[in-house]
C-alpha cells in the first residue's frame, strides 16, 4: 500500500471510512488509485445530490470553488466533510485562505489540511456545529 505525501495512507489523511457516500470531481487518477488502494467500502455517486457524507473537489478557479461549495452546502449529510484541494505549485488565485474566504460564509469551517501529493494541497470543510 503507497502512502499520502506525508506518509499516512491517503484515505486516513481524508478521513474516509467505511460505508460512507462519497462524490469525487476532478480528481486525478492517481490519486483516486492510492485511495482505492486502502480497500475502504465507499459507495460511490454520480450527483451529489443524491445526497452525500463525504465530497473532494479538485479546483483550478476560484469561480469553481464558489460554485460547488454553494452547491455542495445544500447536499453533503450534517456531519459530513468536503476537501477542497488545489494546485500547489501553479500561478493561480486559489489558497488555503481564498478558500476559506468562500467557505465561511456559507456555514463552512475549516477543521483539517493536506498535501495530497507534490502537486495538490487540500482544505477540509465542516459545516458549523451551531447550523448542523
Amino acid at each position: 500500500m503507497t502512502t499520502a505525501f506525508s506518509g499516512t495512507p491517503l484515505a486516513k489523511q481524508l478521513s474516509l471510512r467505511d460505508g460512507q457516500r462519497v462524490w469525487f470531481k476532478g480528481m486525478p487518477e492517481d490519486v483516486f488509485d492510492e485511495i482505492a488502494e486502502y480497500a475502504l467500502d465507499l459507495t460511490f455517486v454520480d450527483d451529489p445530490a443524491q445526497g452525500i457524507d463525504a465530497a473532494h473537489i479538485f479546483v483550478t478557479e476560484r469561480a469553481e470553488v464558489a460554485e460547488r461549495l454553494a452547491a455542495l452546502r445544500q447536499q453533503i449529510a450534517r456531519d459530513g466533510q468536503v476537501w477542497v484541494s488545489w494546485p500547489s505549485q501553479a500561478s493561480t488565485d486559489l489558497t488555503e485562505d481564498a478558500i476559506r474566504e468562500l467557505a465561511l460564509p456559507l456555514g463552512f469551517l475549516d477543521t483539517k489540511s493536506c498535501e495530497v501529493d507534490a502537486a495538490w494541497s487540500a482544505l477540509k470543510l465542516v459545516i458549523r456545529k451551531d447550523l448542523r
